[in-house]
């Protein structure tokens, strides 16, 4: 190993600087931090500029860019490696360009927890930005051998392919996932994509109608009176504990009454068996088998729930209002194929995210000890 200067091993360039006159429809694509994402370049934030006015450089398929300045301090340094060509493109301002023979050894670097440690001692106390003269003054321990530098670099490469892979599919299983739920939830009648076999209209019920409110049962505990125990005790969000006891026994379907975590992804949460519930979520039960409690979790789910909350900074969604949410049903045996559908799609999303979860720790593992 031998300790060197950055500066020794890359080229450096500078961001373009622009005026908002300079702004066009077409041109010049300028690449700013916003279209740096979980170290991938991604689009839909996009800015043109008149190809006339650039006087900089021109990025390439590999070259490296890093934030260098930014509201936010934990920007500072975010960076991507460029995987594939793109014609007539630019770095932003407050942006600085790498480009070497080994982008793939230096993107592992700046991917080390070594490169975060040398940006925070860097950066001032007031100014969020890290000037171009400290990112060459930087100074890691690589191995001497070039051979061995290409070898962690290719590696690196590899992960960083899984990972963008997996990151691919799960963005596409969502978007099956949200295209089914639009198709489904948002016809006037009945949805034109259908299981086979299934042809009658869906009809409007309201809440009130096929289910059974049975908040009378809850029982809000204090953490330090709870008796630990193996029954889930449900709050707003979800489990909070485990507890000894149950106030609820059977399928249910849980709506966060106050304190969600998350207002355009409402908390509805299907729970089964023995459950303990306190008083931050209404508790749902069908009526005589009128409803699959699952199918009902994803309808309701795919509802506005903003517009039918009271308050301000902690809203409510009132019992009365609940209940009188009206919803477009099918049949029973649709209800169920269309539950265990969307249920199979969370599994394989929920798998999708461990598998990036573990390349990603991997991958961490492999630079903590790499560059020490």
């Amino acid at each position: 190993m031998k300790h060197i200067s950055i500066k020794n091993l890359v080229d450096f360039y500078s961001g373009l600087t622009y005026h908002p006159e300079n702004i066009r429809e077409k041109g010049t694509f300028v690449i700013r931090s916003s279209n740096i994402k979980d170290g991938q370049l991604v689009t839909g934030d996009n800015i043109f500029v008149a190809p006339e006015i650039v006087n900089s450089t021109y990025v390439k398929k590999d070259d490296i860019i890093v934030v260098v300045r930014n509201g936010s301090r934990k920007l500072i340094g975010k960076h991507t490696k460029l995987n594939f060509n793109l014609n007539n493109a630019v770095i932003g301002a407050f942006m600085t360009g790498i480009r070497s023979n080994n982008n793939n050894f230096i993107n592992a670097i700046f991917d080390s927890d070594n490169f975060k440690r040398e940006i925070h001692k860097n950066l001032g106390a007031t100014i969020n930005q890290i000037t171009t003269g400290e990112l060459k003054r930087m100074n890691f321990y690589i191995p001497s051998l070039t051979s061995e530098q290409n070898y962690l670099g290719n590696l690196m490469k590899v992960l960083d392919k899984l990972i963008t892979l997996q990151q691919r599919k799960l963005r596409q299983l969502k978007l099956l996932k949200n295209a089914l739920l639009k198709r489904m939830f948002t016809a006037k009648k009945s949805p034109t994509l259908r299981f086979r076999d299934f042809s009658k209209d869906w009809k409007l019920h309201k809440l009130q109608d096929i289910t059974d409110r049975l908040d009378n049962a809850r029982v809000p505990v204090t953490a330090s009176k709870r008796i630990a125990g193996s029954t889930p005790y449900y709050g707003a969000n979800g489990i909070q504990d485990y507890v000894k006891g149950y106030t609820h026994d059977g399928e249910f379907l849980l709506v966060a009454e106050d304190g969600a975590n998350n207002i355009n992804d409402y908390p509805v949460i299907c729970a089964k068996g023995k459950i303990w519930v306190n008083n931050h979520a209404h508790v749902l039960q069908a009526k005589n088998k009128k409803i699959d409690i699952l199918f009902l979790m994803y309808a309701l789910k795919f509802l506005n729930m903003k517009k039918y909350l009271v308050g301000g900074g902690r809203s409510k969604l009132n019992a009365e209002t609940m209940m009188k949410l009206a919803l477009k049903l099918p049949e029973l045996d649709e209800e169920h194929n269309i539950g265990v559908l969307i249920k199979n799609m969370d599994v394989l999303i929920t798998q999708y995210k461990y598998r990036i979860q573990k390349i990603n720790k991997f991958k961490q593992f492999l630079l903590q000890n790499m560059f020490i």
